[in-house]
């Protein structure tokens, strides 16, 4: 045990005597000029220190004082592994790469004093940094945040500060929702009306009663250049964004810009009401799949993410079963059933993205009528769909509502919370995330990449509001992802907590304070 609070948790940390003072004669060297450059971006508005960077001569290594420095070395085998070697005289942080380097920086950043996270700067503080000898290596390498801004949206500066946020807790993958029946969020370019009239909607439900429309057209969506700028922003942070682009399911927006896409072929409204619509794309219409390529290679472009979401979740069959063509569809393919006709239009899209090097995640309903042969599982119902797909040999990345829906109230007693989706994920039950279960084989456990917590933004209609849902839960699964303790005190957590929370208030995040 230490006096020392860390978020996410490091997996070795030894406590030593003394601390490190950054003062204004503080010097950085470092082999990489840009990294040495983020780190004393990092530091110097808070302090005001001008915190020189310098090329870095292994010949100072052992003699450098009043110094950090920045070692590359090849011993670390995990490529977001680092040590962090804190004495008097000097601060090591080494890495085999460059993830490495920028999740020691942030684990510095929380061993100084809170202010150091302030953007303007502050007298009067000692800037000490506690004597440690730190190894840390993540235990999962899938460790996401998912943001749905297909409901509501919200700006780039924002999403910006939401990566920050991600960043300074070690989260690697931001799953950015991006289109649905409520609203086209991606400009394409090939196909203007997806933004010109998919993005838009007529009112959207009232929060309190969401049986009511608020009157108020809403709508808005992302530019291509703005989506470059955000993978650009999340990258130099060390996260990678991956897009999802919901089908079948979840397409009323794209079919109301384009109704020859649908089975009925016309009279689409992009949906003003939350829950899930029974029309999606036409299965037995080729134009379809042409559409979706002609999309995807946009987003290609943009992304250059390995993953690349389709969705697949929630994707009513009534449409299918009246439709001639997708009836057509099923007797030509020798399908049994809709539950394979989804199946089919899954393995259309992901042979297609195989063929680019890309490859295929989707919701636990791609489960249903036979899994593409190379798709990778995000089970939300349950555990049971990323148990079945990992025992079956396929990757999973396990994000059941269980312990993962940040969009759901906070506390069993509702009256007390902002109106949310009707169900309760309390911090405590957040803090039990089972990312493994015992249920599969041990010779399969390989095929769980790890997890994610989920914002979905039904109820969640501003920045402020999307900070309140996620943290301190957020938090909670950022530990439970990198650390993935086998022994947890929930009053530990939040005694943790309590030290730790002020550093948010310090980058302005408004989270939920901790229950008394």
């Amino acid at each position: 045990m230490t006096d020392i609070t860390l978020f996410p948790q490091p997996q070795q940390l030894e406590r030593q005597t003394g601390a490190f003072t950054l003062n204004a004669h503080t010097r950085l060297f470092a082999a990489d000029g840009a990294l040495g450059e983020m780190l004393a971006n990092y530091l110097r508005p808070a302090t005001g220190f001008g915190l020189p960077v310098h090329p870095l001569d292994e010949d100072i290594l052992g003699d450098a004082t009043n110094a950090i420095l920045l070692v590359s070395t090849a011993d670390l085998i995990d490529a977001e592994a680092y040590k962090l070697d804190v004495r008097p005289e000097r601060v090591t942080l080494r890495a085999g790469g460059r993830s490495g380097f920028l999740h020691a920086m942030q684990t510095l950043r929380q061993l100084l004093p809170a202010q150091i996270l302030s953007d303007e700067r502050i007298e009067g503080v000692e800037w000490t940094i506690p004597c440690v000898i730190i190894s840390d290596w993540p235990a999962f390498g899938w460790r996401g945040l998912h943001l749905d801004v297909g409901r509501h949206m919200f700006p780039v500066g924002f999403i910006k500060k939401f990566i920050d946020t991600m960043a300074f807790y070690k989260f690697n993958t931001f799953h950015w929702h991006l289109t649905e029946d409520q609203g086209w969020r991606l400009e394409i370019k090939k196909y203007p009306r997806l933004t010109e009239i998919g993005a838009q909607r007529a009112e959207s439900p009232i929060p309190a009663d969401p049986k009511r429309g608020d009157g108020k057209p809403y709508g808005g969506f992302y530019t291509q250049d703005e989506a470059r700028e955000i993978v650009a922003y999340a990258a130099e942070r060390g996260i990678t964004v991956v897009p999802e682009i919901e089908l079948p399911g979840h397409s009323l927006a794209a079919l109301t810009a384009y109704p020859e896409l649908g089975c009925a072929g016309s009279d689409y409204q992009v949906r003003a009401s939350w829950g899930i619509d029974s029309n999606i794309y036409c299965a037995g219409n080729d134009a379809v799949f042409e559409f979706l390529q002609d999309v995807f290679e946009e987003v290609l472009a943009l992304f250059p993410s390995t993953y690349i979401h389709i969705g697949g979740d929630e994707a009513p069959k009534e449409r299918w079963r009246a439709c001639p063509k997708c009836q057509a569809r099923i007797k030509a393919e020798g399908l049994a059933d809709e539950d394979e006709l989804q199946s089919w239009f899954i393995r259309q899209i992901e042979s297609w993205l195989n063929e680019r090097g890309r490859h295929l995640v989707g919701w636990d309903e791609i489960l249903e009528g036979g899994l593409a042969p190379n798709a990778t599982v995000m089970s939300w119902r349950g555990s049971d769909g990323g148990i079945a797909a990992a025992n079956a040999g396929h990757d999973v990345i396990m994000t059941p509502t269980t312990y993962c829906y940040l969009d759901y109230y906070q506390h069993e007693d509702w009256t007390r919370e902002p109106p949310a989706i009707a169900n309760t994920l309390t911090l405590e039950q957040a803090w039990q995330f089972v990312v493994v279960p015992e249920e599969i084989a041990p010779d399969k456990q390989h095929h769980i990449l790890g997890g994610q917590g989920n914002i979905w933004t039904e109820y969640i209609p501003n920045a402020d509001q999307v900070e309140y849902m996620a943290f301190p839960r957020a938090i909670a699964i950022a530990d439970i992802l990198w650390n993935h303790p086998k022994e947890r005190s929930y009053d530990a957590l939040v005694e943790r907590l309590r030290e730790h929370l002020p550093r948010l208030d310090m980058m302005g995040v408004n989270y939920r304070q901790l229950d008394e």
